[in-house]
């Protein structure tokens, strides 16, 4: 009796903390092949044993990688322990620890003879970005570690399609298109989309694979402040048609520069009367902001909150 009462109390103390760090895990991605899809776009698509137990959820599923310095040829962790890693990695030497960055799986699927194959779209710009750095020179053969989904139902995967309505509306930047791209494949036959994709060159208007009834705007960027992009795509939002957008049937997704993604959230809110909790929001990278701070600021839990009720 005190051996089973002992084993229940447990199993019921298990926090939801506890069971969210269930759905993640360590993998090890080799790279399979590159190609350009645009301009601005390196697709890689990867392979690697571990990937039996990825289950990505799909549409904006996230995971964060590590990238080697550029004088290392794979990535290499000091641990993978659940408990220990994060200070492991942290305690590394500068010019030695691999740059951790969040990226969104474009597509994950099953190859001839069962091997399981991930595509991550990267946004090239040079040597600047670390990730951009690493994705130019990535060959075939290539190791990185990933922190990714074990469980195809997580928290990482934020936009959910509502059966209750039947409008989408999206905003997306080059940072969050591969991201928009898989929603939109995912789609049903039927379904309405009204979008406005913010790219920084015009080969960068991909040619996106939907079932939906979608309407595309897309805004080549002209250099300029956070304040110009911010009004161009509220412009273009403003400009859209949105039927339905304040009886119930629409809800959006937006993803990309944060200040971009306020304020389109805004408009939507206060211009257009579409329910706040209809509205579901991600600042992929905020100007001003490096990514260091950016991840400085979700472990220490500082992050601008996502939730729907947050303020406008």
């Amino acid at each position: 009796m005190t051996t089973s009462t002992t084993t229940a109390t447990t199993t019921s103390t298990t926090t939801d903390a506890d069971r969210a760090a269930l759905h993640f895990g360590f993998f090890e991605l080799e790279v399979l092949r590159t190609r350009r899809v645009g301009h601005s776009f390196l697709r890689v698509t990867f392979g690697g044993e571990s990937l039996a137990d990825f289950r990505s959820g799909g549409r904006d599923q996230s995971l964060s990688l590590f990238l080697p310095q550029p004088h290392v040829e794979h990535t290499v962790l000091p641990s993978t322990d659940e408990d220990t890693w994060f200070a492991a990695w942290r305690g590394m030497p500068a010019d030695e620890m691999p740059v951790m960055r969040s990226y969104t799986v474009r597509e994950q699927r099953t190859a001839p003879g069962g091997a399981v194959e991930v595509d991550i779209d990267f946004v090239l710009h040079g040597d600047s970005s670390p990730a951009s750095n690493w994705a130019g020179r990535a060959r075939e053969g290539s190791r990185i570690m990933a922190i990714g989904p074990r469980v195809a139902a997580n928290k990482s995967v934020r936009f959910q399609v509502r059966p209750d309505a039947d409008l989408l509306v999206m905003y997306a930047d080059e940072t969050a298109l591969p991201a928009a791209a898989a929603i939109l494949a995912a789609l049903p036959a039927g379904h309405r989309v009204r979008a406005v994709f913010e790219v920084p060159h015009e080969d960068d208007r991909l040619a996106l694979e939907t079932a939906a009834e979608a309407e595309f705007t897309w805004l080549v960027r002209d250099p300029g402040t956070g304040a110009a992009r911010a009004d161009a795509v509220v412009g273009a939002l403003r400009a859209a048609e949105l039927p339905g957008i304040a009886d119930g049937s629409a809800y959006a997704w937006l993803a990309g520069e944060a200040g971009t993604v306020r304020a389109a959230r805004r408009h939507l809110v206060q211009e257009r009367a579409l329910d706040r909790r209809a509205v579901r929001f991600t600042g992929y990278w905020r100007l001003g902001a490096s990514e260091e701070e950016l991840l400085a600021e979700a472990y220490s839990g500082r992050a601008p909150s996502e939730d729907p009720e947050s303020a406008l």
